[in-house]
């Protein structure tokens, strides 16, 4: 019996909670690692105790910001890291699994709080329709490893952009 990696596993995790998003647009999945522990999970979508997009806006989702961005959601990894916090989990050192890579923002964050590895699945340029992975770029100019998760994923846990 081949005993499954722990990329494998936390990659499909994070495909799997994407799912549960209520973003009408886009549905993204994080898992924030230590030393093969999950520390936190999270997926994108408005702050507890406001709207469901899919729910409050079921057509479109939420109305854009001034930006052109989501005016309610948190993206998974900010999710992700802000629980982990919260809870006073120790996230320097850690490995972030994601379904989408991040953003300029979103790896701002994840360089500050001390993340060491990302590991991601689908490009956020090619989703934004952008000329290059500005977020990826960042963090590698920091010396974050940044990993693109090369092996197939099951056609229904690919994010549909």
């Amino acid at each position: 019996m081949t005993r499954p990696a722990f990329d494998d596993i936390f990659i499909e995790l994070a495909l799997k909670l994407a799912k549960r998003s209520h973003c009408v647009k886009l549905q993204v999945g994080a898992v924030l690692t230590k030393d093969t522990r999950i520390i936190s999970i999270g997926y994108n979508g408005p702050p507890a105790g406001t709207y469901n997009c899919d729910e409050k806006w079921p057509e479109a989702g939420c109305p854009r910001s001034l930006s052109g961005g989501c005016s309610l959601a948190l993206h998974a990894e900010q999710n992700a890291i802000l629980y982990a916090l919260q809870n006073q989990a120790a996230v320097a050192g850690a490995t972030l699994y994601i379904t989408l890579a991040p953003c300029l923002p979103c790896a701002r964050v994840i360089f500050t709080v001390g993340i060491k590895k990302v590991i991601y699945v689908d490009s956020y340029a090619a989703y934004k329709g952008l000329a290059k992975e500005e977020g990826l770029e960042f963090l590698e100019s920091f010396g974050v490893v940044v990993e693109c998760y090369k092996k197939p994923v099951h056609e229904n846990l690919r994010l549909n952009f």
